[in-house]
């Protein structure tokens, strides 16, 4: 079975896209994970290296898909250490 990862900040734009993305995805074809960059600050460092620059972002098969726009990576960073 194949992994996606969803990386979010937690902010209405993202909570939509997460619902509609668990939604879709073939859950027969992919194990999501869920990721909540306010809640586990450690993995934004894991979420910049696969190449993520806003969120809400699907990582899905090692391809980003940036989705909407809810906060840049960097405005998630500073929200963390503020």
């Amino acid at each position: 079975m194949n992994k996606a990862i969803f990386y979010h900040a937690g902010c209405a734009i993202c909570v939509e896209a997460e619902q509609q993305v668990l939604w879709a995805l073939d859950k027969n074809r992919y194990e999501v994970e869920v990721v909540h960059l306010m809640e586990n600050q450690p993995a934004i460092a894991l979420a910049e290296q696969a190449g993520v620059k806003s969120v809400p972002a699907l990582l899905l098969d090692g391809a980003v898909f940036h989705i909407n726009f809810g906060a840049s990576l960097e405005e998630v960073k500073g929200r963390c250490h503020a």
